[in-house]
Order: C-alpha cells, then sequence, then structure tokens
C-alpha cells in the first residue's frame, strides 16, 4: 500500500549535522500554529510541547557515527535487510552495549534514501517523539545518526530489534503460521493501550496518524509494539478540536473525515483502529485489487455481514479453522463498527476501547472454559479405542480417577445414543401415522 500525502516540502542546504537539534523553521511541524476552532481536549492550560519534552528527555538517546552503522549491518549488506519503507531500508544489526562490554545487541536499523527530501522530516518526528514516548508497547528507539558530509546526507534510526517482524506479515503472508484467536485479541489489546497512552497519558496529546498492520511490530512473545512515528503530531492545544494538517497517512486506514476536512484528531488513529480490528477478524487486507469488484473493499463487504446477522461467521478469516469464539467474534466487530461510525465524536476515545478489549478477552476465555470438556473425544485427542484402552491400563494399576472419568464419559455416550434413538423412534411414529 502506498503512502499518500499533499504538501512539499523544502530542504535546507547541507552541512555537517550530528544531532537532531530543533532549528526556528523546523518547529512549526511540533507547534500549535496550524491549531483552529474552540474546545477543550487538553488536560493542562499550558502544556509543554514535544520539544522542549525532547530537550528534557532526549539525552537518554545515543548517538551513532556513520561508520558505526555500517559495521553493524555489514555495509549494509542486502542479506540483513529485513523491511523497506516508503523513505527507506530496514536492516537487522548489532551494536555493542553502552561502554563496549558485554554481548553485542541486536537491533533494527532504518536508512534512508539519501534522496528522500521528505524523508528527512520524518526522520526529524520520529527522533522527536520517540525521544519523549515510553510504553510497553511502543517500540523504543536506541539512537541515531545524522550527519551531512563528503558521503551525502545520512539520516538513520536505531531500534530495538523485533523478532516477529510485523502483524501485516502474520495476517496475510501464508508462509507464517495462522495468528491464534487468543493471540490476535491480546495484540488487539497492546495496540490500543499504546494508542491509549499517546492519547491520554501524556502532557502532550499525540496522534499517531499513520496506525495500520505493516505497524504494529511483534516481539519475541508477539507482544505488539507501535512503530514509525514519522506522521506524528501534536494534538490540539486547549481551547481547540483539532490540528489542520496536510493530509497524509495510508490508503484504506485513514479516517474519511480526515480525508475530506484535513482536521486531524485523536478520533482519526481510533477510525484506523476500526480498520485493522476488521482486518484481524477477516484475515484480509483494507484493500486487495485481486477481490471481485464487490469484495475489494474491506469496509464495504463486511457491511454485508453484519455482527449480529447469521451470516457473519462467513466473514472469519478461515485459516482460524473455527478455533474461535463466536460471540467474542461478535463483539469485535461491534466495537470495530464503534469505531468507524461517521462522526468522530461518535467514536470511542482509546481508554474505552482498551477497556471494551478487556471485557471481549475475559469474556472469550471464560467461554472457552466453559465449553472445554477434558472428557470430550475430539481430533486433538487418541482415538477412542486407544484412549479406552489407555484408561483400562491405568486403572488396573489403582487410578481410580481416570476410572471415574471412563464411566462418566460412557454416560455421556450413553445418554446421547439414546436422544439419538428416542429422535428416531418419534421419526417413524410420525411416519406411521401420516401412512
Amino acid at each position: 500500500m502506498k503512502c499518500f500525502s499533499y504538501f512539499k516540502y523544502k530542504h535546507k542546504g547541507r552541512g555537517q549535522r550530528s544531532a537532531p537539534e530543533l532549528e526556528e523553521q523546523e518547529k512549526h511541524q511540533f507547534s500549535g500554529s496550524e491549531r483552529v476552532t474552540k474546545s477543550s481536549c487538553s488536560s493542562t492550560s499550558s502544556p509543554r510541547g514535544i520539544p522542549k519534552l525532547y530537550e528534557e528527555k532526549g539525552h537518554n538517546l545515543r548517538v551513532f557515527s556513520f561508520s558505526e552503522l555500517s559495521r553493524a549491518t555489514s555495509d549494509f549488506n542486502r542479506l540483513l535487510k529485513i523491511g523497506e519503507g516508503g523513505f527507506g531500508s530496514v536492516f537487522k544489526g548489532s551494536i555493542k552495549p553502552v561502554g563496549g562490554n558485554g554481548d553485542p545487541v541486536l537491533v533494527a536499523i532504518k536508512r534512508l534514501n539519501k534522496d528522500a527530501l521528505q524523508g528527512h522530516k520524518q526522520w526529524l518526528t520520529e527522533v522527536q517523539f520517540l525521544g519523549v514516548v515510553e510504553h510497553p508497547n511502543l517500540v523504543k528507539l536506541i539512537g541515531y545518526c545524522a550527519v551531512d558530509g563528503e558521503r551525502g546526507i545520512q539520516r538513520l534510526l536505531v531500534y530495538e530489534y523485533m523478532p516477529n517482524r510485523s502483524l501485516e506479515a502474520h495476517l496475510f503472508n501464508k508462509s507464517y503460521d495462522p495468528v491464534p484467536w487468543k493471540t490476535r485479541l491480546e495484540i488487539a489489546l497492546g495496540a490500543a493501550q499504546g494508542l491509549s497512552y499517546l492519547h491520554e497519558e501524556l502532557e502532550v496529546q499525540i496522534i499517531y496518524r499513520d496506525f495500520k498492520c505493516s505497524n504494529v511490530l511483534l516481539d519475541e512473545n508477539f507482544k505488539p509494539k507501535l512503530s514509525d512515528f514519522g506522521l506524528a503530531r501534536e494534538g490540539p492545544e486547549a481551547g481547540d478540536t483539532h490540528v489542520s494538517t496536510a493530509v497524509m497517512g495510508t490508503h484504506g486506514y485513514a479516517a474519511p473525515d480526515y480525508i475530506e476536512t484535513g482536521h486531524l484528531t485523536a478520533k482519526s488513529d481510533v477510525w484506523s483502529f476500526g480498520v485493522v480490528l476488521y482486518e484481524m477478524l477477516t484475515g484480509r487486507r483494507s484493500l486487495t485489487r485481486n477481490r471481485p469488484k464487490t469484495e475489494q473493499k474491506l469496509l464495504e463487504w463486511v457491511k454485508n455481514y453484519p455482527p449480529d446477522s447469521k451470516k457473519f461467521d462467513m466473514i472469519m478469516d478461515p485459516r482460524l479453522e473455527g478455533q474461535y469464539s463466536i460471540n467474542a467474534a461478535r463483539k469485535l466487530a461491534k466495537l470495530a463498527d464503534h469505531c468507524l461510525r461517521k462522526s468522530s465524536k461518535d467514536r470511542p476515545r482509546m481508554s474505552q476501547v482498551v477497556e471494551r478489549l478487556k471485557e471481549i478477552i475475559q469474556a472469550s476465555d471464560k467461554e472457552q472454559e466453559e465449553h472445554h470438556d477434558p472428557n470430550e473425544i475430539n481430533s486433538a485427542e487418541v482415538s477412542e479405542n486407544d484412549s479406552f484402552e489407555h484408561q483400562e491400563e491405568s486403572n488396573s494399576s489403582g487410578s481410580t480417577e481416570l476410572w471415574r472419568k471412563r464411566m462418566e464419559h460412557l454416560a455421556k455416550l450413553g445418554e446421547h445414543v439414546e436422544g439419538a434413538n428416542r429422535k428416531m423412534f418419534m421419526i417413524q411414529q410420525r411416519a406411521n401415522v401420516s401412512t
């Protein structure tokens, strides 16, 4: 999917630069100079902006030389490339810890294309925002490199390494194992918690503006972390309802009200989250050109299968193979619909989404526990005869518990057979009466 934007960026002259210090002409992208329309969105009357917060926290970032990062990636060997975006490539690398002592640390190094002038602006935004935020569901920025020298403009970012790549890869790439239902719910919750932190838990509100599956990275335990803050913006100041800005984002994820008006709010992120929820339910991308015309746009297609309808399960990802709670799936679809309401005012806050997801997960877990019968024979267990033989052997060795379970199981089977016989008897009786 391609990113879109409607503004141009005028690049500055070259010069030596080793740190991303904000210059006056760059501060406008973080300031409230474009904010309009009065309301109340911030908890404080005069919160400090990202530049001020970065001055306090930015010193925690490491400043790397270009030669260090070149060595870390074997001179940016293409065999180490693990991703590629609109403004550069990402490489797996290995760096020495601070002080040089200890084992090397695996990292992901994003190198911006030399001719990506717009990329410099996004690079600067990422450094500023990721230098301020800190949350378990946001990717950690370790450091950066910024040099304008004989080799040209070099802009690099060094992140913590996420071994399980992105949610996009696991949902849509058939070479990966399907993501289990419970894991999908936990990923949705973690991503929602990351957005809630950005919207409601900082001194200044941050609007992510580019929430999509490819920006949800997964660690070794499939814990989600939001990445790529190049399009992030400060939210409206106290007294403003939105930020007026050039429309940027990814087709299929950007909220229609934002596209139409350029009015950016935290509810724009909520819309994008609703899109991703449906991608997780269906296993389909928001836009798919190689499907029938009626199925190419995900949100239009799912409208034909409302959460409360009998045919709702037809939209569920077939790779789940029925291993999910249908009631929880319906609730998740209803939550997605709530996030996708036409009016941004009618969409929930991300903190409300987090609480609803917790309720859905709890209900899903409870339902699975209630319907799980350890005595029920299914495809995951041994065959009926083998099971009985094993239980008889265990019983002969004094395992009364297994014997009791076997008797309960046989009783249930007997009840099932009796019920089937009664049903057959009634059918035969009705047939005799009709004749």
